[in-house]
């Protein structure tokens, strides 16, 4: 990591409280490393804006029992299969799956794939959760 430099900012004492308050209910010991992440945290939705090559993880919670689902679920993602590094398969209960799809590609081509799994009939959440490659954040 490159030399810390100290820096002094203006804040309205609203936004002072409220920083202050969520320290409180985090794990963080000081307010310059919960900054850092907000910074970092921002970072990251700006290289999804930009469309840069990110990484992050498709979850769909699915009913299996939804005829020919299991099956199109696999075929979009071996369609797709330059952005999909792995997935992971997880039974809930009776009905209900969980897949992890961890996915590495350009930000506009993971938000594409995720809509098409999301649109299959009896899936029934699809949410993508977004981080970064890392080779801007250090």
């Amino acid at each position: 990591m490159s030399d810390l430099i100290r820096i002094s900012l203006s804040i309205d004492q609203r936004l002072l409280d409220a920083l202050e308050k969520m320290l409180e209910t985090s794990r963080y010991t000081n307010r310059s490393e919960f900054v850092r992440d907000m910074i970092r945290e921002r970072l990251v939705q700006q290289e999804w804006k930009s469309n840069r090559e990110v990484v992050g993880t498709i979850t769909l919670v699915f009913n299996h029992h939804q005829r020919l689902l299991s099956k199109k679920l696999t075929e979009l993602q071996h369609r797709q299969h330059d952005l999909i590094l792995a997935t992971t398969h997880v039974h809930l209960d009776h009905d209900l799956c969980l897949e992890a799809i961890i996915v590495k590609g350009h930000a506009r081509k993971i938000r594409e794939i995720t809509d098409l799994l999301r649109q299959q009939k009896g899936v029934l959440h699809a949410t993508v959760s977004l981080s970064s490659t890392g080779k801007r954040l250090h």
